[in-house]
């Protein structure tokens, strides 16, 4: 069959730029990104990266401070806007700046105001430099995770439901509390028909194990209480 000569003839030819790559070679396997933070975050030994508990957004406090310093502005600028066209300065702006130009520094109300503004800034700084969600534990991020920025943590009364459901499975322990604090685990249990001496070994021995399970980023130390259900 011959082509027809009027038809334009499409050529599915590699590329000539000096950018382009050859055809032949295959194309690398592009590893994971590394990030600083992960560069950066200590091992535990067991191919996880220790990271920290997601930052709150501080969205209440942030919302309060901006509406008290939006209605204090508002107020001033419109005063000020009033009295620039002829009108008399409110009477609680002539009272603020007279009391301002006449009062000691050593005055009672004075100090008071500059402790409260002080209390305040630092308040201020404290939320804007600690993470806050205290009630959350960060959890620890295997080494090889494709996107390190990904964080998990738990929340400590799931983690006392988890220690505490740990510490029934052992063998004597007819009752048992958990409270799941930052830096401590406090374990209080009642045995039965058993040693308190070695219920205490074994509900020891589980309460560390259900909390390597739980890979947390700081494990918290375990205090464990044993008491004799008759006591």
């Amino acid at each position: 069959m011959t082509p027809d000569p009027d038809r334009p003839v499409r050529r599915f030819a590699a590329s000539t730029s000096p950018g382009a790559a050859p055809s032949t070679k295959e194309p690398a396997q592009p590893g994971p990104p590394e990030s600083a933070a992960s560069r950066s975050a200590p091992d535990d030994g067991g191919g996880r990266l220790a990271t920290r508990r997601p930052w709150s957004p501080r969205s209440i406090p942030a919302t309060v401070v901006s509406l008290v310093i939006l209605v204090a502005t508002v107020a001033a600028l419109a005063d000020v806007i009033a009295v620039r066209g002829g009108h008399r300065a409110a009477a609680w702006r002539s009272r603020l700046a007279r009391e301002l130009a006449t009062r000691p520094v050593d005055d009672v109300w004075m100090l008071a105001g500059a402790a409260a503004a002080a209390a305040l800034g630092l308040w201020l700084i404290a939320l804007a430099l600690t993470p806050g969600r205290r009630h959350l534990l960060a959890l620890r991020s295997p080494a090889g995770c494709a996107t390190p920025r990904l964080r998990a943590a738990l929340d400590r009364d799931s983690a006392a439901v988890l220690l505490r459901d740990a510490a029934l499975r052992v063998p004597g322990v007819s009752r048992a509390h958990v409270r799941v604090r930052r830096h401590r685990v406090k374990a209080r249990a009642y045995a039965r028909f058993r040693d308190p001496r070695q219920v205490k070994e074994d509900l020891v021995a589980a309460l560390d194990r259900e909390r390597d399970r739980l890979a947390l980023s700081h494990p918290p130390r375990i205090v464990v209480r044993v008491r004799d259900h008759g006591a």
